[in-house]
Parts: structure tokens; C-alpha cells; sequence
């Protein structure tokens, strides 16, 4: 199918993004990589009265720390985040954009379009939930963050207004020795995951772990934060019997209810548990 007719203007600057989307209303959608939009637009799932094009704005495209935390702008690709020198606390982001679709999907799709279309499978949304990122907002009336635990609402549904145009994200600069990994399974490479899990920990020098961080995706409405499963974990040795006992708790505590047609509730939480002590034994091994 053909996308029905709309309005289309680039932006060359974030102010003039940011005024175009004002003056279009709340039936706009920006376009950047366009790995979400674009079917959207030819299945005519999404009928925007105007396309605002942002792939041009500069300063959008930038990773770096800045006194520890990490920046990442709306228009970084996948591929980017992929071949990045990220490691230890910032590991899970590398790995779960490698893991995103097939390599042309990640040469054009970012880290912004993703966040924004809020897919519960989507691979940096549970990464983004795990590690407490905050979103930037910005639109004419300033910049706003919202804690990603906040910015996921509903399936393809977030916090963001519609005159708001989503600038970077903001992870938190964690505690010495904090260390990260993705974990996620889908029955073919490429395809959406199943269930998937971001994980975190920091690890003391007597082999303790501190601030466990468990995020899952695909197992809700939105990525999911395993608090319980947290709690009983951090303090712990990490060995066998407390991450099988961690594992537990994560799969209990989501609620896939019946699944779909690609896995069943049931399923998903036992990928659930195996994928979490996947993540767990790997955080627990020698940096």
C-alpha cells in the first residue's frame, strides 16, 4: 500500500524542528531513520497530517560521557552503538543494538526513533529501563527529561507530547565496577525477541553484588523492571542457588497473560528465568 498524503518538511537546525512540529499539531510524526515510520505510513497504521524530517539536524548524532554519565543523541544509529567502544556499565547497550533487526535496519535506524516508538520488544527501551536512563525532551516551550521508567506508557504509546521532539538520552554515571550485559531470544536472527533482558550489577571486592538492575522485555506493555527479583539478589554471592532463586522471581513477577500467536505466557516466562541466569552468571565472571 501507498501512505496516505501528508505534509513534509526538513529541518535543518533543532529550533526549526522544534518550531515545525508546534505549528503542525498533534497529527505530525518526526521522521529520522524511518525503520518504524515508514511501514507504519504504508500500511496506513499511522496517518500524520505532516512529516517533519530531522535525519539532517546536527548535534544529534553524538555519543560521549560527560563527568560519567553517558550521552547518546536521538540520531545515533544502531550500527553506531554497535561498533562503539562501550564496555563494562555501558555493555548492554552495545550488545542489544546488535541485536536489533538485520544490519540495514541498523545502519539507518537510532537510538531516538526506537525510544519513541516504544515497541515493548524494542532492545533499547529495556536497556534504557535497566539503567534508570533519562529521556530529553525539547520543544518551544524548553527541555523536560522524563526517568525511562516513566516514558514508557502503553505499547507505542509514551510520555513524550506531541510538540516534543526527543533529543538524547541521559545514562546515569553508575558506581565503580558496575557492569552490564543483554540477553534476549527470537527464533530467528533479526526477528523480534520473545522475551529479552538487561542486567547490571556492581560487584564488591569480596564477590558481593550491589545494585542489581533487571529490566525484561516482550513480557509486558512496556519494558519491566524485576524490583523483587532486585532486591533479593543485591547483597548476594551470585552463586548458583541465588541466581536460580533471582530467576524465579523475575519470571514470576511479569505477566505476558496469554502471549500471541509467535509464544505463549507460559513460554515467555520460562525464557524469562533462563535468560535471566544467562545474564546473571556472565555479570558474576571476571571483568
Amino acid at each position: 500500500m501507498k501512505p496516505a498524503p501528508f505534509a513534509y518538511a526538513a529541518a535543518g537546525t533543532l529550533d526549526e524542528a522544534v518550531e515545525l512540529l508546534g505549528e503542525a499539531g498533534e497529527d505530525a510524526k518526526l521522521l529520522a531513520g524511518g525503520q518504524s515510520l515508514l511501514p507504519l505510513l504504508s500500511f496506513r497504521l499511522a496517518r500524520p497530517s505532516h512529516i517533519v524530517d530531522i535525519g539532517a539536524v546536527e548535534d544529534l548524532d553524538s555519543i560521549h560521557e560527560d563527568h560519567g554519565q553517558l550521552r547518546v543523541g536521538a540520531l545515533v544509529r544502531h550500527a553506531t552503538l554497535e561498533q562503539a567502544d562501550l564496555h563494562g556499565p555501558w555493555r548492554a547497550l552495545k550488545e542489544a543494538a546488535s541485536l536489533i533487526g538485520h544490519l540495514p535496519i541498523r545502519v539507518r535506524g537510532t537510538l531516538g526513533g526506537s525510544l519513541a516508538h516504544a515497541d515493548p520488544a524494542g532492545e533499547l527501551g529495556v536497556v534504557a529501563a535497566a539503567l534508570d536512563a533519562e529521556i530529553v525532551l525539547r520543544s518551544v516551550r524548553g527541555l523536560r527529561t522524563v526517568p525511562a521508567g516513566a516514558f514508557f506508557l502503553a505499547p507505542l504509546m509514551t510520555a513524550a507530547d506531541a510538540d516534543e521532539v526527543l533529543v538524547e538520552a541521559r545514562f546515569p554515571a553508575p558506581g565503580d565496577g558496575f557492569r552490564s550485559v543483554f540477553e534476549e531470544f527470537s527464533p530467528r536472527a533479526g526477528d523480534f525477541a520473545y522475551a529479552s533482558v538487561a542486567a547490571g550489577c556492581r560487584m564488591a571486592d569480596d564477590g558481593s553484588a550491589h545494585d542489581v538492575r533487571l529490566a525484561l522485555g516482550s513480557v509486558g506493555p512496556t519494558p519491566l523492571r524485576a524490583r523483587e527479583a532486585e532486591e533479593a539478589l543485591s547483597g548476594s554471592m551470585l552463586d548458583d542457588a541465588a541466581i536460580v532463586e533471582g530467576a524465579r522471581l523475575a519470571a514470576a513477577g511479569c505477566d505476558p497473560a496469554a502471549g500471541d500467536w509467535h509464544a505463549g505466557g507460559e513460554y515467555r516466562r520460562a525464557l524469562v528465568a533462563n535468560l535471566v541466569e544467562r545474564a546473571l552468571r556472565r555479570l558474576r565472571q571476571p571483568a
